[in-house]
């Protein structure tokens, strides 16, 4: 029944990185086209309520993705199992979470 759970969460996570990974790419060659500068582009996140629930979203959704990925190879290639391959699994999600959050928060309200 975990491995049900930890399949349709990687899957819902996918489904929810597709538009944002769009939108981050759109924002990207918006920037790089524009010729903005890191300022320029800082000046229009910091203190934005919708890129930090953009940005904040797609951690959340990476964080999860990544972590269930990582503890399958974990699983298949390192043979794995039990409690250690789900402590690494929270590592790696709580590691992910925790530097993308700082790096949101730097990026949108400071």
């Amino acid at each position: 029944m975990l491995d049900l759970r930890l399949y349709m969460a990687q899957r819902l996570s996918a489904l929810v990185m597709v538009p944002l990974v769009i939108g981050h790419i759109a924002v990207m060659i918006y920037a790089i086209r524009g010729g903005l500068s890191t300022a320029e582009i800082l000046g229009r996140t910091q203190g934005s309520l919708l890129w930090f629930l953009f940005y904040g979203a797609f951690v959340v959704a990476v964080s999860v993705h990544a972590a269930i990925g990582l503890r399958v190879i974990a699983h298949e290639w390192g043979g794995l199992r039990g409690r250690g391959l789900d402590w690494l699994m929270w590592g790696v999600g709580a590691g992910l979470l925790a530097l993308g959050a700082r790096a949101v928060l730097a990026v949108t309200l400071l």
